[in-house]
């Protein structure tokens, strides 16, 4: 049996085989710079059914299309955490710090397996919904927003955050379309109501404005998504078109728009 490694040879081996610094990418001490890599980071925000996938499987089909190497990625979907906040919400019984900490967890794993690696080869990393959505559910569950920001305060910067900007009147008949009303999307978790509709409307409205007060305070680009999806993709598209020609990320297979 070989010897347990001591702490200096711990400190040399690192987590995963990177050595622990100044120089880890995810320290935790602050944002991880990311603005020497080629790629860019385009994150789509908003509540449950405001056509945060449906767009942003447009966005990657146009992309791709046009010639650029794109990366997806989305909440819960780590391999680190995923599974188990997926079986933690099968049972009903995660509570709000659990929560928390389940969905840093998820998203520093992505972080270091997913974006970062992307953004260093110079892909379009897409992801569905990012460090906002977990704030705006942690701050209506009763979380101080001071130690719910500071759990993210490793998150790289991203080059774009298009929010979807739904109302609750909207949201139901798309809820109703695609499944019914969700325990957790409802608030049954945590509010007092007994009844799964007037739960959802109370909620998403409490969501609603958390979101609306992000969106001010990090600047965040709204997008109307009351509208059609051909309207609002539209939009999404023009903004993406944009912060790539100010990124200077470029189609890695020589296609582009003006030669099709």
């Amino acid at each position: 049996m070989q010897p347990e490694p001591n702490q200096n040879q711990l400190e040399e081996i690192g987590y995963r085989g990177l050595a622990y610094s100044e120089h880890y990418p995810l320290s935790g001490a602050n944002p991880v710079d990311t603005s020497e890599h080629p790629g860019a980071l385009i994150c789509i925000e908003g509540t449950d059914r405001a056509g945060r996938s449906s767009h942003i499987a447009l966005l990657r089909e146009w992309l791709e299309n046009d010639g650029y190497g794109v990366v997806y990625t989305a909440f819960t979907r780590s391999g680190l955490a995923g599974e188990g906040i997926q079986k933690a919400k099968a049972g009903h019984t995660l509570g709000p710090l659990t929560m928390d900490l389940f969905y840093a967890t998820d998203f520093a794993d992505r972080v270091e397996n997913d974006i970062l690696p992307a953004l260093r080869a110079g892909f379009v990393v897409l992801t569905d919904r990012y460090t906002y959505a977990s704030l705006a559910r942690s701050i209506v569950r009763g979380s101080d927003p001071e130690w719910a920001e500071d759990m993210y305060r490793f998150a790289p910067k991203p080059d774009a955050v298009f929010y979807l900007d739904v109302t609750v009147e909207n949201l139901i008949p798309r809820v109703l379309s695609g499944g019914g009303f969700d325990h957790w999307e409802s608030g049954l978790d945590f509010q007092e109501e007994r009844n799964i509709y007037p739960s959802f409307i109370r909620y998403q409205e409490r969501l609603l404005r958390v979101f609306d007060d992000l969106v001010e305070r990090y600047h965040l680009t709204r997008i109307d998504a009351n509208r059609t999806m051909r309207e609002v993709f539209g939009d999404l598209k023009d903004q993406t078109k944009a912060v790539l020609d100010h990124t200077g990320v470029r189609p890695t297979s020589g296609k582009s728009e003006e030669g099709k």
